[in-house]
């Protein structure tokens, strides 16, 4: 039986399968999630918000098996449970339009039972100063801006402090600043709960996890730290002054120069036409996931 706070926190995914129809969107994912940030990466399809929904208990698994916070969500009672120690964003949230901010934030604490009504009214106030929406707090969501609605939807995720918080491109919308204080939240979120932030921001990634997983075509093909997927692009990243041929990757940057990503198996640029430079995450998740030709 788990009784500490980090045991509590984990998420236990074997041979995780998810087929719609014909298509295996998720095809034997095998995860152990603990405390901290973990970055879930992967093209369009991939499977990510696939298995966001399984954990957040949206979706029924249809082979193998899934424990969240210590509790099996086929059982009715278990999934109540998670449900209330759980905050989940969807890549697309929906909103009430006709709602006050207030009001709805409101509401998705009593579905989560969040005490009584005073108790309940404090921890909306609080969830709002965190995504810095209390001064909107009587504004009705329709009314509401595309950055403000994520923020919206970021603060009924954070209510109750949850202990798993499982976040799909939760940044889509905000400003570089509300960006900046976005990953401020998450880390001290992240001291005690554990996060799963699912992005196509590879920025964040470098900025918030200490662990990555990338997807591919509902499999996982890469289970790491940010550094260790930098290193196996070391070597392969290199800067020259002209478009070089087809096999590889490559984009003009500001100063006329081309960023070439040369994977495995295609022979280097030629010394003379370029230099090797340190790679960065997005390239290595580029040569990772096997992009190919010039990108413009």
């Amino acid at each position: 039986m788990t009784t500490s706070t980090e045991s509590a926190s984990r998420v236990s995914v074997s041979g995780l399968v998810r087929s719609y129809g014909t298509r295996r969107a998720l095809d034997g994912i095998d995860l152990e999630l603990g405390p901290g940030v973990t970055g879930l990466l992967g093209r369009n399809g991939a499977g990510k918000t696939t298995l966001l929904r399984c954990l957040a208990t949206d979706l029924e698994a249809t082979g193998g098996h899934v424990r969240v916070l210590g509790r099996d969500p086929d059982g009715a009672a278990d999934r109540t449970e998670i449900r209330r120690r759980m905050g989940y964003l969807p890549q697309f949230p929906s909103f009430y339009p006709h709602f006050t901010v207030f009001g709805l934030l409101d509401y998705v604490a009593v579905l989560k039972e969040l005490g009584g009504r005073r108790a309940r009214h404090d921890e909306v106030r609080r969830a709002l100063r965190r995504v810095d929406l209390y001064e909107r707090r009587h504004s009705r969501v329709r009314r509401l801006s595309g950055g403000m609605r994520q923020r919206l939807g970021l603060a009924a995720a954070l209510l109750g402090d949850p202990e798993l918080l499982l976040l799909d491109e939760p940044t889509i919308g905000l400003d570089p600043e509300q960006r900046i204080r976005f990953r401020d939240l998450v880390s001290e979120l992240a001291v005690r709960s554990t996060v799963v932030l699912s992005t196509h921001q590879i920025e964040d990634v470098s900025a918030l996890c200490r662990r990555v997983l990338c997807l591919d075509e509902g499999r996982v093909i890469f289970d790491g730290t940010p550094g260790e997927l930098v290193a196996r692009a070391r070597g392969r990243v290199w800067e020259q002054g002209s478009r070089p041929e087809t096999g590889v990757t490559s984009w003009r940057l500001a100063d006329g120069r081309y960023r070439v990503l040369v994977p495995e198996g295609v022979d280097d640029p030629d010394s003379a036409a370029g230099v090797p430079v340190e790679p960065s995450l997005e390239d290595a998740y580029l040569l990772l996931t096997g992009a190919r030709g010039s990108i413009r």
